[in-house]
C-alpha cells in the first residue's frame, strides 16, 4: 500500500539557525524566490519551507461523512484507475467545536507572515491519494505520521495537469515525460516535518503511506 519514494529534494533548507527576521526577508516578502528551509522545533521536528503557493480551490466538493465511516471504510489506497472526482480525501474545513481539543495539543510552526492569523486544518488519506495542483494563499503543512511528496511550481508556471486526474495518474503519466527544466520544485516530508507554501504557489501532494498531517493556513 505504499508508493515509492523520490530521493531528490528540490527544495532548499536551512538550519536551526533561521531567526523569524531572516524567514520573512528570504520566504515572507512579496518577492520571495522558491527556497525552503528545515528547522529543528521543540519536540524534534523539522521545519521545511519553499517558494511562494491565494488563490482557489479547483475541482472539489464537500461530502459530509462520520470521520469513523471514512476510516474504517473510505482510507484505503488510492486506485490508479479512479479520477479525482470519484476520490474521497479528509481534509479541510474542520469544525473546530468537535476538533478544537485536538488543536490545542497541537504546536503550530514558530513563524507567521505579518498581517495574517492562522486557522488549521487535520487531515488523513490514503497511501497513493492525494491533492492535484492547485494554489492558494500562503501557509505550512506538517506531516504527523506517515510521508507526503510535495510538487510546486511558481505563479507564472502554470503546470500542465487535467483537473480531474490524480496526482497517482499525473506523477505515472506526465512527470516522466518532462523535460529536467519543466519538473516541479519537489520534497517528501516525513513525521515532524513542516513546509512553507508561500503565496500563490502552484502545488500538488502525494501521500507515499497512510498519512495524518495538519496544515496552517496564514490568511
Amino acid at each position: 500500500g505504499t508508493v515509492p519514494e523520490e530521493p531528490r529534494c528540490t527544495v532548499e533548507r536551512a538550519d536551526a539557525s533561521l531567526t523569524y527576521s531572516l524567514f520573512l526577508q528570504r520566504y515572507g516578502g512579496p518577492c520571495a524566490a522558491p527556497a525552503a528551509a528545515e528547522l529543528r522545533q521543540g519536540a524534534g521536528g523539522q521545519f521545511r519551507c519553499t517558494g511562494r503557493a491565494n488563490g482557489e480551490r479547483r475541482g472539489g466538493i464537500w461530502v459530509d461523512v462520520p470521520f469513523r465511516e471514512y476510516v474504517e471504510h473510505l482510507l484505503k489506497p488510492q486506485d490508479p484507475a479512479r479520477l479525482g472526482s470519484d476520490t474521497l480525501y479528509f481534509f479541510g474545513d474542520n469544525n473546530f467545536t468537535e476538533w478544537g481539543p485536538l488543536f490545542q495539543h497541537y504546536v503550530p510552526p514558530p513563524f507567521r507572515i505579518p498581517g495574517t492569523n492562522p486557522a488549521y486544518s487535520f487531515g488523513i488519506a490514503g497511501s497513493g491519494s492525494g491533492v492535484p495542483f492547485h494554489w492558494h494563499g500562503p501557509g505550512f503543512s506538517e506531516v504527523i505520521f506517515g510521508r507526503k511528496r510535495w510538487f510546486l511550481y511558481p505563479p507564472d508556471k502554470t503546470p500542465h495537469f487535467h483537473p480531474n486526474e490524480t496526482t497517482l495518474a499525473w506523477l505515472q503519466h506526465t512527470y516522466p515525460t518532462l523535460p529536467p527544466a519543466q519538473r516541479p520544485l519537489e520534497c517528501t516530508l516525513r513525521p515532524g516535518e513542516v513546509l512553507y507554501f508561500p503565496d500563490r504557489w502552484w502545488h500538488a501532494t502525494l501521500n507515499l503511506d497512510t498519512s495524518v498531517f495538519i496544515s496552517t493556513f496564514l490568511g
